[in-house]
């Protein structure tokens, strides 16, 4: 990647939130927030070669942006109310006040997962407009397919409009109502990051991982007391923890019990383990969030996959499957049913998720692997070849291609 790509690169990361941010309080309609800035990402992509990077890239973009939606703005021919609205872009009155948020960012995200959006539409938005996911990259997420996906953003946007929901900076009092969804939000952009899906992206996004735990700790300063809020910054910190250790020198993926668990960052593990121990002495009854982080709390503990400590992980997801009935929930629940129970019991258990999970490469792995434990080659090579087909990352694809071939 040449100096001006990775400039660009950084751009974006760093300054998409903020200039949609501002043109949304500007003009008060996503659809030209979101469209202004892109056309501003996509001139800086050619002049800046022949220009170089402006001294301040922030700046830059801010401007640009604005005058794309001004011009927007005066080419759908509404010069009297919104033309007013643009000039405030000139205007030499202070900016509003921004309210509890202090971060750009953690600001739109509230904003976004308005209470009178449903849930997956309010969680599709703003992964598309802050998270800076693709539409194949949430449909991934949610297990759903690129058209659907689409249609729920689009959807979205429409009611906003129709309902005129206001999009103003939200205040303490609205953070308990939004939380929930943002932390959502958070969990699928560090899901992206820990194992990317994007074609040709690397096959670990260490930058949304890093975006993810940064704002999560935002929002535990701005929570202290919400237990979820901090059982999500520990789940995040203990799988981050083991990233040093999940891509081999080769560019494979290195499953849990090959990695090499001295090269996990210990500072993480401990502080994950801390927040995790934290919220047990607090004595209230976990949510989804406190549940994995307590799982992985277990893993990192063991300094070998032979001390795993089995028996607490079956019971932590008996008790998540009562909170989360979840197919996914149920096919990590068997992972850890097969070290207590055997291959059988958990292949049991896995072949009744299929209906539900037949598209998912995970369901394919984990039936590929139980099938090998069990001497049954052909069938499981016959999962493999399916869990390769779909899976979206080249590590993994690496990983299970070798597992593969392993097979007699």
């Amino acid at each position: 990647m040449s100096d001006i790509e990775e400039a660009i690169t950084r751009a974006l990361h760093e300054e998409w939130a903020r200039v949609v941010a501002g043109l949304t309080r500007r003009f008060g309609d996503l659809d030209i927030a979101e469209e202004a800035a892109a056309e501003a990402f996509a001139t800086a992509v050619e002049r800046w070669p022949a220009d170089g990077v402006p001294p301040n890239p922030g700046a830059w973009l801010t401007t640009t942006a604005n005058r794309k939606a001004i011009d927007r703005i005066r080419r759908e021919n509404k010069r009297d109310d919104k033309h007013k609205e643009a000039q405030m872009v000139y205007d030499d009155d202070p900016p509003e006040p921004l309210g509890v948020i202090d971060d750009d960012r953690l600001r739109l995200i509230f904003t976004c997962c308005h209470p009178a959006l449903a849930m997956e539409s309010r969680l599709a938005l703003t992964l598309r407009m802050v998270g800076g996911l693709t539409v194949p990259e949430i449909a991934h997420a949610f297990l759903a397919t690129e058209a659907a996906t689409g249609q729920r953003i689009t959807r979205a946007k429409a009611k906003i409009k129709a309902a005129r929901i206001p999009y103003r900076m939200p205040s303490a009092e609205d953070l308990p109502a939004r939380v929930t969804g943002v932390l959502v939000v958070l969990f699928l952009v560090f899901n992206e990051g820990y194992l990317a899906t994007g074609a040709g992206t690397d096959p670990v996004r260490s930058d949304l991982t890093a975006e993810a735990i940064r704002l999560t700790r935002l929002i535990r300063a701005l929570l202290p007391e919400d237990g979820e809020v901090a059982g999500l910054l520990a789940l995040m910190l203990l799988i981050e923890a083991r990233q040093p250790a999940r891509v081999s020198a080769t560019g494979e993926l290195v499953a849990l019990d090959e990695q090499d668990r001295g090269a996990w960052d210990e500072e993480l593990i401990a502080e994950g383990h801390q927040l995790v121990r934290e919220r047990l002495v607090a004595g209230v009854a976990p949510g989804r969030y406190q549940i994995l982080a307590a799982i992985n709390a277990v893993h990192t503990s063991a300094r070998d996959m032979r001390d795993t400590d089995w028996s607490q992980i079956l019971a932590l997801y008996d008790q998540l499957v009562r909170l989360d009935p979840s197919p996914i929930v149920a096919l990590n629940r068997a992972i850890a049913l097969a070290e207590l129970d055997g291959p059988e019991v958990a292949l049991a258990a896995v072949e009744r998720l299929e209906d539900k999970l037949g598209g998912y490469h995970a369901y394919h792995v984990t039936r590929a692997d139980l099938l090998r434990r069990q001497g049954r080659s052909q069938e499981s090579r016959g999962a493999y070849d399916r869990a390769i087909e779909l899976a979206g990352n080249t590590a993994e694809t690496a990983y299970l291609t070798r597992r593969r071939d392993q097979l007699r």
